[in-house]
């Protein structure tokens, strides 16, 4: 089989891509990436020379048209797997056009090609931040029929997608699947995130900024358990489906920045708490019974094996 997997270099996309090459000597795959700033090359030079023969790179951009269907016309994929988005909640909030046109319009351009080249299955990555936040207390979880209230210019760009992908699997018969995942963590993530930046703060000897009183809950996934699932939805998922990925074990900002400090040896009086994000979603809460029954999915790695050994992976590579 021949995967194409847009965002190939990118903290998902990279970890997805790898799984891919180590399980399934077999298949190849096709990686796209714009190489933002957000791509690594790291993950990308470890691809080349993991994928020798089976693994193909392109550098280019969902949103041209003219590019992606000569890719597609030139390696004909069988299946293709859109990783590739803006993902940072506070760069959506400066400037929500680059999201709109990366995350919608690119997604478009995909859908369009993959109906024009007879794709056999279009898989679409996205988030369970669609669906909006809880309140602290609540004990409610998202299914993936709950209705999607997203807060910020990302989640909506996000739920626009997976609406659009919908849509194209009713107007085109185009066999399409929806991941919608919790917040990953692991290799190759841009330091912008929660956890590099606590690594990397710590490291630096200089403070690390929680949002307001840090007592936001998210449920933490390790990006291997993921790149297990969406595989698996990609193989064996029904045509049409949304499925939650998820561990259903949640953790406040507050205390996941004080476990990295506590393995890092480092002191909690670094933590600085700073003025909250525009709009900051309080809680995220998914139910993963979906996949489980379906596809026997179920998260391998708790949250402080994983951690342990994502903060070595940061650690070892912090340049002072």
């Amino acid at each position: 089989m021949k995967i194409l997997v847009t965002g190939c270099a990118g903290f998902i996309g990279a970890n997805f891509t790898r799984f891919l090459l180590e399980n399934y000597p077999d298949d190849c795959v096709v990686g796209v990436d714009s190489l933002t700033y957000a791509a690594s090359d790291e993950a990308l030079e470890e691809l080349c020379a993991l994928g020798a023969e089976r693994f193909a790179f392109y550098h280019a951009d969902i949103t041209s048209e003219k590019a992606i269907d000569e890719i597609f016309r030139r390696e004909a994929p069988d299946v293709v797997v859109n990783f590739a988005a803006e993902s940072h909640v506070d760069r959506s909030i400066c400037d929500a056009a680059l999201f709109i046109s990366t995350n919608v319009d690119g997604v478009r351009v995909l859908l369009d090609a993959s109906v024009r080249y007879g794709v056999r299955r279009f898989h679409q990555v996205s988030t369970d931040e669609v669906y909006g936040d809880l309140p602290l207390d609540s004990v409610e979880k998202f299914t993936e029929s709950s209705p999607l209230l997203p807060s910020s210019p990302y989640s909506a760009s996000k739920a626009a997608a997976d609406l659009l992908t919908l849509a194209y699997a009713r107007t085109h018969g185009l066999s399409v699947s929806i991941s919608r995942s919790s917040n990953n963590y692991g290799r190759y993530q841009h330091r912008e995130k929660l956890i590099p930046t606590v690594i990397f703060s710590a490291l630096s000897g200089k403070s690390v900024p929680i949002y307001g009183d840090g007592k936001n809950e998210r449920d933490w996934l390790c990006v291997i358990d993921n790149c297990r699932a969406i595989d698996m939805i990609v193989r064996h998922g029904r045509a049409g489906e949304i499925y939650n990925v998820g561990t259903g074990v949640s953790v406040d900002n507050l205390t996941m920045a004080r476990k990295i400090l506590s393995l890092l040896g480092k002191s909690n009086a670094l933590i600085e708490h700073v003025d909250d994000r525009k709009g900051h979603d309080v809680k995220y809460r998914i139910d993963c019974a979906k996949i489980q029954r379906e596809l026997g999915w179920k998260p391998q790695t708790e949250i402080d094996e994983g951690l342990s050994k994502t903060v070595k992976w940061y650690a070892e590579r912090f340049e002072s």
